[in-house]
């Protein structure tokens, strides 16, 4: 590493994949993902080459190491609804320092920053949501299964054999995964009202599904942590 870790992740114990990554000039692990802009690893943009060369053989998003049985997807709970992701998955352990030491995922207040995008930078294809979802949850799972469609690949995550929800960087409370589903459902709602009947029908089935889902992987407490 040719930088120090920021002093507000230094106590976090970094991955053994993950520490041959170099760091930021402010002091975080730059994900395998992250592309090179203009001679500068952007955090922004994700490159499109190591997408297809983890999808192809099977390597994790985060440290590009070869993943193992399991593959952890680090989604929002709008991605619990539709069972997809933009991204590849991660190894577990590169995936609970993400959620624990990414500024994105640990603060539900900042947004991110468009300023001086790429031109050609292209956006994930399904419904995207721009907004910081205040939960992320570990959507572990032995398979995946890629989507192809109009506007590029999609990912349609595995039956989950564990969800584990997170929330500025701890275990989230059962309230705060209900208040994240509450804030997303609405922009789901209006972009299946937008394609008709059908899609509203088949959103009102998969809210059902992934209430049950929580029920059995997340709500096994009444409150605090789950």
């Amino acid at each position: 590493m040719s930088h120090k870790l920021n002093a507000s992740i230094a106590d976090i114990p970094l991955p053994t994949r993950m520490r041959h990554l170099p760091v930021s000039d402010t002091g975080y692990p730059i994900p395998w993902f992250v592309a090179d802009v203009g001679g500068v690893r952007d955090f922004r943009v994700a490159d499109q080459k190591k997408y297809a060369r983890a999808m192809r053989n099977n390597l994790c998003w985060l440290c590009g190491d070869t993943l193992g049985r399991f593959k952890v997807f680090t989604a929002g709970p709008m991605c619990a609804v539709n069972r997809t992701s933009a991204e590849p998955p991660s190894h577990r352990d590169c995936a609970e320092y993400a959620v624990k030491a990414c500024p994105f995922l640990t603060k539900p207040r900042m947004r991110r920053n468009d300023v001086g995008m790429p031109g050609d930078k292209v956006d994930p294809p399904g419904v995207m949501l721009l907004r910081n979802p205040g939960c992320v949850l570990l959507w572990i799972t032995k398979d995946y299964q890629l989507i192809r469609t109009p506007n590029g690949p999609l990912i349609r995550m595995g039956e989950p054999v564990e969800i584990i929800a997170y929330a500025e960087g701890r275990r989230a409370t059962r309230g705060e995964v209900d208040a994240s589903i509450a804030s997303g459902l609405p922009l789901l709602t209006d972009a299946a009202e937008s394609e008709g009947d059908e899609a509203m029908r088949d959103l009102t089935i998969a809210i059902e599904q992934t209430r049950a889902l929580f029920a059995s992987h997340l709500y096994s407490l009444d409150d605090g942590e789950l």
